[in-house]
């Protein structure tokens, strides 16, 4: 047990002053925080580099309405200031290339049977590309509906879905983006951290045995005593890691839900912790078993990682359900 624990020391200490794995434990943190602090600025604008990002550049002019199936017979007064009809595409490019409209939607004539609406704009953007259409969306519901209000809300927001569980659970809006986004981010999280942790296990191994220092410590240690003791101090310096990178994260959306409500409602329950935790050391010591038994397999290096690539297979598939998982956790699969 003597061995085991100075073993345990000095993997700790040897791994937790390495440069990089400060810079790793501190520089996510600080990535996160600056997520946060930038979050809570500008919350009213959007600065142009990121509009010209995720949103068009709005010119303030209206945009030109060609209709070629003959479905528009009127345009409602909550979208008059938005289009400009013509009568041909010519037409529309020509009060374009002016400066009299920002762009111009062509309705094809088999609207009915396609749906096909041709939009010309200045610039390329697919994140914004669709933003404006919420008005013709309206238009086209207008005409086709015969301007029967009801119908039309209906056929523009077409379900009022309220979700009520069967089951005593932590319930979150399913419309929030933190719903969507937590589980991924969670993951992800678990993903680098167990990895990481266990492939300190094969680099610590492969690198003593290239060095020939295992073949030293052989001479004093167990082999036994020699695997608990590093998978024991390569597991701690991972739950030191996840623990300092579970706060950071608690505070980030702490101060990123002062500007974003979804986040702000979002709780974490002490159980979330406490299983994250069982899930972390159970995790770990799987892989970090494979790896130690990895590298003392390979001669080098460069062999552990390509058997690397067999572990990492098993990890790749809740990659695959992660929507299904996150969507409907308490569901069969």
């Amino acid at each position: 047990m003597k061995k085991i624990w100075l073993i345990l020391k000095t993997e700790f200490i040897n791994t937790v002053a390495r440069p990089s794995f400060i810079l790793t434990l501190f520089l996510v943190p600080l990535v996160a925080f600056a997520v946060g602090w930038f979050s809570t600025l500008g919350t009213t604008e959007t600065s142009e580099p990121v509009a010209a990002i995720v949103g068009t550049q709005k010119s303030g002019k209206p945009e030109g309405l060609v209709d070629l199936s003959r479905l528009v017979k009127d345009i409602p007064e909550s979208v008059q200031s938005k289009f400009i009809p013509y009568s041909d595409i010519n037409s529309a490019r020509a009060a374009y290339i002016e400066g009299e409209i920002g762009a111009f939607y062509v309705i094809q004539a088999d609207y009915l049977e396609s749906g096909k609406v041709q939009y010309y704009r200045p610039d390329f953007n697919p994140l914004g590309g669709l933003e404006n259409t919420g008005p013709l969306n309206e238009l086209l519901a207008y005409n086709m509906l015969n301007g029967q209000s009801t119908l039309i809300a209906r056929a523009l927001d077409p379900m009022q879905l309220e979700v009520e569980y069967t089951s005593e659970q932590t319930a979150h809006n399913p419309d929030s983006a933190a719903t969507f986004f937590v589980p991924y981010i969670v993951t992800f999280m678990f993903y680098i951290v167990i990895f990481g942790s266990a492939s300190l296990m094969l680099n610590s191994i492969t690198n003593e045995k290239q060095n020939r220092v295992i073949e030293i410590l052989a001479t004093s240690v167990k082999p036994v005593d020699l695997i608990t003791g590093k998978i024991i101090a390569l597991g701690g310096v991972g739950l030191l890691q996840t623990i300092v990178w579970g706060l950071a994260g608690l505070l980030a959306m702490q101060l990123m839900g002062r500007s974003i409500p979804d986040v702000a409602a979002f709780h974490l329950s002490a159980s979330f912790f406490i299983w994250g935790i069982i899930f972390f050391i159970l995790g770990y010591l799987l892989f970090s078993g494979l790896m130690a038994a990895a590298g003392a397999l390979v001669p080098g290096m460069r062999e552990a990682s390509q058997l690397t690539t067999f572990m990492v297979i098993p990890l790749v598939i809740p990659l695959m359900f992660i929507n299904e998982l996150a969507t409907n956790p308490n569901g069969g699969l």
